[in-house]
């Protein structure tokens, strides 16, 4: 629902929470043209299609629901699990809590998202899908950002030679397989 809200600027009520979605979206960021390609894994389980998801993106948005602590709780295994797959890399994230219009049910409060937030060293926001509250598109913008920061940085620093990911990616494959 968040990234339709930033998508079309609408919320759409009635939607499969299940069904995995890839929106094409180009945007004007800081005078800069941005091509995205926003792939919204609706929280699937299945860990082997979630490290191939982890691997694609470049950053990410974790979700958590305000009126719901068991949703804020996965954030950081979650994150964990981005450390893991995306290694040595440091992960490009964002931390938004979502359904902001709905306070009188907050189960997590901004302090608590603020505080993970700087332990995860992200940028933080709270917003609606709903009404459209917060700002949608500058947390999705601030993500292109930092993506841009990120690249920027890394371009600078050597990179390994072709031949040691492909000896990398043998030896997990043989490790995989002996284990």
């Amino acid at each position: 629902a968040l990234v339709v809200r930033f998508l079309t600027k609408r919320f759409i009520w009635e939607y499969d929470p299940t069904l995995e979605s890839t929106y094409r979206h180009q945007a004007t960021i800081d005078d800069e043209v941005v091509s995205m390609e926003i792939l919204d894994t609706a929280g699937q389980e299945d860990v082997i299609q979630k490290e191939g998801h982890i691997r694609w993106g470049e950053g990410f948005v974790l979700v958590y629901d305000i009126t719901d602590r068991g949703s804020f709780e996965e954030v950081l295994p979650l994150k964990n699990l981005l450390d893991e797959v995306k290694k040595p890399k440091n992960v490009t994230l964002i931390l938004v809590g979502n359904k902001a219009d709905l306070d009188h049910s907050r189960q997590v409060s901004t302090e608590e998202g603020e505080k993970l937030a700087t332990e995860l060293a992200c940028a933080f926001y709270e917003c609606s899908a709903c009404t459209g509250e917060g700002n949608i598109m500058e947390a999705f913008y601030e993500l292109c950002r930092e993506v841009r920061r990120r690249k920027m940085v890394q371009g600078k620093t050597r990179r390994r030679s072709s031949t040691t990911h492909v000896k990398q990616a043998i030896n997990k494959m043989l490790t995989k397989i002996s284990s």
